[in-house]
């Protein structure tokens, strides 16, 4: 499904995005049921390394966490296999996204250091075997959006001259634009690192990444009519998701103005240490948010056995859920897998801080 060019500005983006908005009516029921959900967010971070040392785009990035989840809440997969399968989705994702000659080779994927500092080694055998279970699961489809395929066509209109900033009109609309864009792309890395934004459409997370960019960089109004009619998502709608990532800004804020005092203590930093920007300001999520955020239940389930291959401030408006109709193929509960892997896996003993890769908190600009 790689979109060649800025599709978002060509004649058909009309098309193009109806058409992924009528395909995420169709998308799987993710019910958040594994057994090893309290180790996604660590393979989730681990295909965003990938990812970004092979330079992958971000709707590869996206496709490859959101086979992982559906995987993942199918099966009761050991975590010796977790590795493998959340490795072999990147790969899947990179051939569906990206040109052949940007897919990540097995001979350069054990070489990574991180390959290697888990005692991991792929075989080509292993990574074929695990992708065609994949693809038998997912029927062969891997024609689904996520997040990754809005954001841009949002963006395209996400800033304007009519709007103003802190209640003035904006002197460098290039600049806002920049910000814009590394805050939509910020908060849309957000979204990868809970299970929760599962629970809302694709399309609705790509425009709260929107509009939660417009309410930091304090933009108005935080939901134009514009963006409105092109998302057809109201404020209300919207919200739910917004306080979510806004909460997840304010969280990163912190972390990084606590680091960087602790780094400011220390005469000298420890190797690898990471290094965080300077904020301006210390940011509290009661600037946006006056009700407490949603709580995302988990369902139990019972595993079920089967063979090796498998089945063939500003938020002030009351809150509506928005719920988009899924049909989902094989809504059975998850499974037990045993695939052969001949790898040895070592997982950290510390949940890997995703601070650390995303330099997420940008400074706010000066008008």
């Amino acid at each position: 499904m790689e979109l060649e060019g800025q599709w978002w500005k060509e004649q058909l983006a009309g098309d193009i995005y109806h058409a992924l908005r009528y395909k995420e009516l169709r998308l799987p029921v993710y019910k958040g049921q594994s057994p090893q959900l309290n180790l996604r967010r660590y393979f989730a971070d681990l295909i965003a390394i990938v990812s970004n040392r092979f330079r992958l785009c971000p709707s590869a990035r996206h496709l490859a966490v959101y086979l992982l989840d559906l995987f993942m809440d199918r099966y009761d997969i050991s975590v010796q296999q977790l590795h493998l399968v959340a490795l072999s989705c990147l790969l899947l994702a990179s051939k569906f996204e990206e040109r052949e000659d940007r897919v990540p080779k097995l001979e350069t994927l054990n070489s990574l250091g991180c390959m290697s500092s888990m005692n991991l080694v792929l075989t080509k055998q292993g990574l074929l075997h695990m992708e065609l279970l994949l693809l038998e699961t997912f029927h062969w489809n891997l024609y689904l959006p996520t997040a990754a395929h809005f954001i841009e066509y949002y963006l395209s209109i996400a800033v304007t001259e009519t709007d103003l900033h802190d209640g003035w009109p904006m002197v460098c609309l290039e600049k806002t634009m920049l910000y814009m864009t590394k805050y939509a792309d910020y908060f849309l890395e957000v979204s990868l690192q809970d299970h929760a934004f599962l629970r809302f459409a694709p399309s609705l997370v790509a425009a709260a990444c929107v509009a939660s960019s417009r309410v930091i960089l304090r933009l108005s109004p935080s939901w134009p009519p514009r963006l409105q009619r092109l998302t057809a998502y109201t404020w209300e709608q919207l919200l739910p998701c917004v306080e979510k990532l806004l909460m997840a800004h304010d969280s990163d804020v912190k972390e990084a103005n606590k680091q960087k005092c602790q780094q400011l203590q220390q005469p000298s930093l420890q190797p690898g240490q990471a290094v965080f920007p300077a904020q301006n300001q210390n940011v509290t999520i009661t600037q946006y948010i006056h009700r407490p955020a949603l709580q995302y239940t988990q369902q139990s389930c019972q595993p079920v056995l089967v063979s090796a291959h498998g089945p063939s401030a500003y938020l002030t408006h009351a809150a509506s859920r928005h719920t988009s109709s899924a049909s989902s193929h094989g809504q059975a509960q998850p499974q037990t897998m045993s695939v052969p892997l001949d790898t040895k896996m070592n997982i950290p003993n510390r949940p890997y801080q995703v601070t650390s890769v995303y330099p997420c908190t940008a400074p706010c600009f000066d008008r």
